[in-house]
């Protein structure tokens, strides 16, 4: 049995620079870091020739025959694909009976690359299962081509090369799906300082990202003056975000996160919204230095920067709105597998053995 685990991501500056057509005719430029929630992958042989797939958290699980005709439930969709994707390439069209369950630490439309977090794992345990020696990049590249590609989920690039290569990273996007991924060596006391100043904050309302990525992208296609002026600072303050960590300057990642959410919201009317606006104002009136939404926006997780001392009146202040606080933990690995020979290792699949879809 094989497991295989991937870590979500927090985008800190940059974000929707990394999503065509902005990235193809300008260039793209994001800096993000990955933090300790997961999302998993277990690969295990299938029995009497059949494939299952289970996703664990949305309670989904279907049965089929490799070879035969089979549309899965859309929670399924993504696995059916890297299934297919698996077969195809690597092993000349020739199905395979397999049981393949995922689970993830944090829901889909939480701001933090979970849809693509979970294709990542399932391919590095697909990668390990089969011994294929793939690469950080050969991964989170076949991971973008399964989810924008194959299956024509709308959204960024930046998600897949996050959860395959792991820690903090810049990163360069330009047409034809270029990508350039450069480590950031953050100072050790500087992740410190980062991990006791942030405070994440869960809104309690998932969104569709594709939504607000369709948006973003029209105002692009269409010459929107606004959206292509936010988009070049955004790709700027990515930039100076990077070089703030790198000299261990707080104040610079002060401004420039704020300056950053500022430009984020004009990209489309989606990105905030009034219960947003009045998060952020009430966190700012609490002593947070700054804060912004992770991801597309809408909803999901919030980020914010707060001294120690202001720590408790921020985690007040949000907890009013209803929605959930969390510690940052930063992750310097990414995606990895590993073999379970023990009988102590029980299956995901033995633990949520249910009902079969339709």
């Amino acid at each position: 049995m094989i497991r295989a685990r991937a870590p979500l991501r927090l985008g800190l500056a940059g974000g929707g620079t990394d999503v065509s057509p902005y990235c193809d005719l300008y260039g793209g430029m994001v800096l993000n870091a990955t933090i300790g929630r997961y999302a998993y992958a277990e690969l295990a042989h299938g029995a009497d020739g059949a494939c299952v797939l289970r996703s664990i958290d949305q309670g989904l699980r279907v049965r089929c025959v490799p070879g035969e005709t089979f549309t899965p439930p859309g929670g399924l969709a993504l696995h059916w694909a890297v299934y297919n994707e698996v077969i195809r390439r690597y092993r000349g069209g020739r199905p395979m009976a397999v049981e393949l369950s995922t689970f993830c630490d944090l829901p889909t439309g939480s701001g933090l690359g979970a849809s693509s977090t979970i294709v990542v794992a399932m391919l590095k345990a697909f990668d390990e299962f089969l011994g294929l020696g793939m690469s950080a990049y050969a991964i989170a590249e076949l991971a973008f081509y399964i989810e924008r590609v194959a299956c024509g989920f709308h959204g960024g690039r930046q998600d897949q090369f996050a959860a395959a290569f792991g820690g903090f990273n810049f990163m360069e996007f330009g047409p034809e799906r270029a990508a350039s991924i450069h480590p950031v060596q953050v100072p050790d006391w500087m992740l410190c300082e980062l991990e006791a100043s942030i405070i994440l904050y869960y809104t309690g309302t998932s969104r569709v990202s594709a939504e607000i990525i369709t948006d973003q992208s029209m105002n692009i296609r269409g010459g929107v003056k606004t959206a292509l002026q936010a988009s070049h600072a955004l790709k700027d303050e990515a930039i100076s975000l990077r070089d703030s960590l790198l000299r261990g300057d707080l104040s610079g990642v002060v401004g420039s996160m704020r300056t950053g959410w500022e430009n984020k919201k004009k990209l489309s009317a989606s990105i905030s919204n009034p219960r947003i606006d009045a998060i952020y104002d009430a966190a700012l009136q609490a002593g947070a230095m700054a804060g912004k939404v992770s991801g597309a926006g809408g909803g999901g997780f919030m980020m914010f920067l707060a001294p120690l001392a202001a720590r408790p009146r921020v985690v007040q202040a949000l907890l009013r709105f209803g929605g959930e606080i969390g510690a940052c933990r930063f992750e310097p690995r990414g995606a990895h597998a590993w073999r379970v020979r023990s009988a102590a290792g029980a299956s995901l699949a033995a633990a949520a053995a249910g009902p079969i879809c339709a």
